[in-house]
Formats: C-alpha cells, structure tokens, sequence
C-alpha cells in the first residue's frame, strides 16, 4: 500500500527546553474499513479492488480508472439504494477522497468530503469520519483557523446527533472529535486550550479500542509539542505496537485521505524518530527504542 507522509511544520520544536511554544503537527494519507452491511460489504470490495489497482501501478491513469470504478459505485447506490445506500455512498466518497489526497489535489479530496458531510442519512461514523478528514486536510493545507471552525462544528455535530451506536462507538467518535479540536488548537499555539482537549483516560489502545488511534497519536503530538516527551514516547510506542498488528484494509472505522488509521503507525514511527533525534538519542530502529535502551 502506497504510503506518503506529507508534514507541514507550522514552527520547529526546541529540542533544548521542555517548555516548546513551537508545536509541529504531522499528518497521513490512505483510506480504511467499513461496517458489515450488504450494501457496504459490496462497497468496500469496490474500494479495495480500486485502492489496490491505483497503489499497484502509481501511475495518473491507474488513479483515474480507480476513481472511475468508485464513481460509478456511487452513481449505481444512488440509483437503487436511495437513503438506505447512503453509509455505502458515503464510504466510497471517503475513498475517492483519498485517492485525490495522494495525488496531491487537497481542494477536490475536501469536497468529496463535504458531499459525504452532507449525506443526512448517513451513520454518524460515516459523516464524522469526512469532517475529521477535512480538518486534517485543512491543517495540512495551512488553513488553520478554517480547521478550527470545522473542529467545532465537529464537536456540534455530535451533540445533536440522534444516531443510535453502541456506546463505545460513541465514546471513541467523541474522543476523536475532542482530538482533532486539540490537534487543531496546537498547530494555532493555542496550547492552554488545545490541553482542555486531552484527558489521559481516553489514550487506551487495547482490544476493541483501535478507533481511537488518531486521538492517541493527536495527544502523543501535542506532548511531544509541549516537551512531555517520556509520555509522548510511551504513547507512540505502544501505537506502533497495537497497529503493527494490524494488516491491509483489517480496521473496523471509516476514515479518510490524511486521518486513515494505516498512517497512525508512519505517523508514530515518524514522530517516535523526530522525538529520539530532538532528544539526541537517534536509534536505527525507533520501534525498538526501548530495549535497545535496556542494553546500553
């Protein structure tokens, strides 16, 4: 799978002092999984069939005929499925999204987002999954204060949401959407707000509780950011640790273009190496970090 790591430094971290007031948000593109109903199960082997046939080829032509197939998925949900086809629709506009994040077109990969947003029949996850993205995508793009005003309507978004999901699935939604806030309070050096956006009890990452991989890796960021660095270690090594595990398209949530799951691991393993360097301890293997430490 085809992994491109774009980060945008919004100042540079001082690797002398542990008060940083320059905090560097880093952020990750691909695409990942889908919930397990008949319309989506057809959509995400769609998805699959089209990531695979871009990522293996690289070329412009092997991203326009995988864009082709995931349009005309949506064009044919449209046509039959009606609302009941909107979580399938949404999902491959997640995907199409993507896919125009790798190729460098952010403008276009935010409006296939804004199309998912405005899917009203729509699953919560779906639609919260396309504003997490535009956040992210907005960050990268220098656009701070719109990923601030987005990170809100975010957060409003799931206080007026009627959507029944299981109460973990609520749970880690609003862990996420607390998260990007922070993450888009951080890159504006806003770092007394962006704190109010973090609490310790939502960085468990054990069975079950993949979902919140970007809120993790969002609150390892803004402690390595405000030079917490031994907790900023701990957490992007236990994130390579849980998502090492994981394979392909196996992750149990949407998400999209520079928020997909896949890229939390390059997005840890990245900052767990910046975090060494700054700290002066460079390691060839930063996932190794640890033991190679016990040896010394």
């Amino acid at each position: 799978m085809l992994r491109r790591a774009l980060g945008r430094a919004v100042t540079q971290i001082s690797a002398c002092s542990c008060s940083v007031t320059n905090p560097m948000v880093l952020r990750f593109c691909g695409t990942s999984g889908l919930s397990s109903s008949q319309e989506e199960s057809v959509a995400r082997q769609m998805i699959q069939y089209a990531l695979s046939h871009a990522r293996s080829q690289k070329s412009g032509e092997s991203y326009a005929q995988a864009m082709l197939v995931l349009e005309q998925g949506v064009s044919n949900f449209q046509a039959s499925s009606g609302d009941s086809g909107e979580d399938a629709i949404g999902v491959l506009l997640l995907a199409m999204s993507t896919l125009l994040y790798e190729r460098g077109e952010l403008g276009d990969a935010i409006e296939k987002l804004q199309m998912v947003h405005r899917l009203e029949g729509a699953s919560l996850l779906v639609r919260v999954a396309a504003l997490e993205g535009i956040v992210g995508l907005r960050l990268e793009n220098g656009e701070d204060n719109a990923s601030r005003m987005q990170a809100n309507n975010y957060l409003q978004l799931l206080k007026g949401s009627t959507d029944t999901q299981a109460s973990f699935a609520l749970d880690a939604v609003t862990s996420r959407a607390k998260a990007i806030k922070g993450l888009a309070d951080l890159a504006t050096g806003e770092l007394n707000t962006a704190e109010l956006s973090f609490s310790d009890e939502n960085t468990n990452l054990e069975e079950g509780k993949i979902q919140k991989g970007n809120a993790v890796l969002s609150y390892g960021e803004y402690l390595h950011a405000t030079g917490n660095f031994s907790l900023a270690k701990d957490l992007y090594e236990r994130i390579i640790e849980v998502f090492e595990a994981k394979d392909g398209f196996d992750y149990p949530y949407p998400a999209a273009a520079n928020m997909v799951p896949e890229e939390v691991l390059l997005g840890a393993t990245c900052g767990l190496g910046q975090l060494l360097s700054q700290s002066g301890r460079i390691c060839r293997n930063p996932t190794h970090s640890t033991e190679q430490k016990g040896r010394r």
